[in-house]
């Protein structure tokens, strides 16, 4: 298992939509991308990654610096992004959510511990922690941790700046959707496993949302039927419908991008999947040259992977 599959795949992912987010997929199906584009909607230089990338590394590096989960640690290194554009490509920050800055907000002035600052609200359901989970699947699979132990490690990070169950469910799923990858699991295994698992501890309501990916079969749905929004549960459903009707790493994150608006964040979602399962190898060349601080991403993955596959004390080696 190396970290730097899924964490390249997701912030080339990252990098290929953030030329063109917030574009229409009919005007994106008249002149399809194919190759990695700089400026565009936020006027970043060319192998620039947005906020997904910063605050999965964000995350990354507050995990390997004790190699266990401190929320307070991941929160803080948020408020580092934020604020002092570290975890960045450029060093500028753009493109945060309305929820995850309302979240830190509250947070920096201390209004609460960081796992109930964030928004609570049936239209706080972004996909801002989505985007940045990609590392919790990876330090539970190393650690072999219990479904209930994933689903409370998964509910507190997403909580920093998404708490609504809605979005928790879908963190959720998308956890043990990677960890699947990470056994060996094919794609199409995988989805059938995550239909499988136990969710009665979520509410109905909520987890209904979710039917059409655990209860329906979501790659038979046309393109039309799938949405490529900012909601966490169009967002999923995208990740995986891509997924599902895709047989390679390049041939995934066009797929994923060209189905327009939220792209950034479907092509990180979705490349960080699809890296873990396909590997850097078969990554095109030319995206790995032009992703900017690529040996950055690469050393701290490296060192994610030592800290959370150390043994604990005591141990058997």
């Amino acid at each position: 298992m190396k970290a730097y599959n899924g964490i390249i795949g997701l912030a080339i992912g990252d990098t290929m939509g953030v030329p063109i987010e917030f574009i229409e997929r009919q005007e994106l199906q008249k002149a399809p991308v194919t190759e990695m584009l700089s400026y565009g909607t936020h006027n970043m230089p060319k192998g620039s990654w947005s906020d997904d990338t910063s605050m999965t590394l964000a995350t990354i590096e507050a995990i390997s610096k004790t190699g266990t989960i401190n929320i307070k640690d991941i929160a803080d290194n948020f408020i580092r992004w934020y604020r002092k554009a570290e975890f960045t490509s450029t060093g500028k920050v753009f493109d945060i959510g309305r929820t995850t800055i309302q979240a830190l907000a509250k947070y920096e002035l201390n209004i609460d511990k960081a796992t109930m600052c964030g928004e609570n609200t049936i239209s706080s359901n972004g996909n801002g922690s989505l985007m940045r989970i990609l590392p919790i699947a990876y330090y539970s699979y190393s650690k072999k941790l219990k479904d209930n132990e994933i689903m409370k490690i998964v509910s507190a990070t997403s909580s920093i700046t998404h708490r609504h169950e809605i979005s928790i469910i879908g963190c959720y799923i998308y956890v043990k959707y990677a960890i699947e990858i990470l056994k060996g699991n094919t794609i199409l295994g995988a989805y059938r496993t995550i239909q499988q698992l136990d969710y009665s501890c979520y509410s109905s309501d909520n987890l209904s949302k979710y039917d059409r990916i655990l209860k329906d079969d979501i790659s038979n749905y046309s393109i039309d039927e799938i949405k490529s929004t900012g909601y966490i549960v169009d967002t999923l459903e995208a990740v995986i419908w891509v997924l599902l009707n895709t047989d390679t790493y390049n041939e995934v994150i066009l797929k994923a991008i060209n189905l327009g608006i939220d792209t950034d964040t479907i092509g990180a979602c979705t490349g960080g999947l699809a890296g873990a399962y396909y590997g850097i190898d078969t990554i095109k060349e030319e995206w790995k040259k032009s992703l900017l601080r690529y040996d950055y991403i690469i050393d701290l993955c490296n060192k994610f992977d030592k800290a959370i596959n150390k043994p604990s004390k005591g141990a058997k080696k």
